[in-house]
């Protein structure tokens, strides 16, 4: 297996206890709820990092967690890992029946945590997250993990999140604070109930304590990267 170390920021209190919170408040959805999709509306709202560092969450208290990247139009994990030897082959090799799902499957420099990139990006990854391959994947990592967290493309953007939730137990909605307009998060709610899958939740990011001072008892996740800033194979500069 292919070991990856995951570059993860140091989170200061406030975004540590953010974390802790938000993986306590998932488990209280109860044991029926293993795969959870993270999606957002637009891009550069911090789905994937809230993925990442929610994953990274849940395996040190204990659980054993598997972060899948499947927003394979503008995949950006790669950019914040080291991978140790070998070549990361990804979801879409997976899913186009070029390699097998053991091969796709990463370990990382966290214990209790492995993860499968996206991949190269596919001319059709509509067609192949909608396949019966995704789905036999999805139903054979239940039987290995705790959790399956899967870091989606945003929903108002492009359809695929609805897609990949139709395997999920549970979604996720992430919201920059500020940014999103409440017709748009009602159109995207929609879409998803569309879909049959419970929305377990919303996670306001960015939040500028400064300014609100009533979510200044939770402190803020932080600021993060451009939606598709890196490309795949592309690494963040130093």
């Amino acid at each position: 297996m292919i070991k990856v170390d995951i570059q993860t920021e140091t989170l200061d209190y406030h975004n540590e206890e953010a974390y802790k919170a938000l993986r306590t408040n998932l488990k209280f959805c109860g044991n029926d709820k293993k795969v959870i999709g993270i999606t957002s509306c637009q891009p550069s709202e911090g789905k994937s990092t809230v993925s990442l560092n929610l994953s990274k969450s849940l395996a040190e208290s204990g659980e054993k967690v598997v972060l899948i990247e499947c927003d394979l139009r503008k995949p950006v994990l790669i950019g914040r890992t080291s991978v140790n030897g070998g070549d990361v082959k990804g979801l879409t090799y997976f899913l186009s029946q070029q390699a097998t799902l053991n091969e796709v499957v990463c370990g990382t420099n966290i214990e209790n945590l492995q993860m499968i990139y996206a991949g190269p990006v596919a001319p059709n990854p509509a067609e192949l997250l909608g396949s019966k391959y995704f789905k036999a994947a999805i139903e054979a990592l239940r039987k290995v993990f705790d959790y399956i967290i899967i870091d989606t493309p945003p929903l108002g953007a492009v359809i695929d999140s609805a897609i990949i939730a139709q395997n999920c137990d549970g979604m996720a909605i992430v919201l920059e604070s500020g940014k999103d307009s409440y017709h748009f998060v009602r159109e995207v709610k929609d879409q998803l109930d569309k879909a049959g899958v419970p929305i377990l939740g919303v996670i306001l990011n960015k939040v500028e304590i400064s300014k609100n001072s009533y979510y200044g008892r939770y402190g803020k996740y932080g600021k993060y990267g451009s939606y598709g800033r890196y490309g795949y194979g592309e690494k963040k500069a130093e």
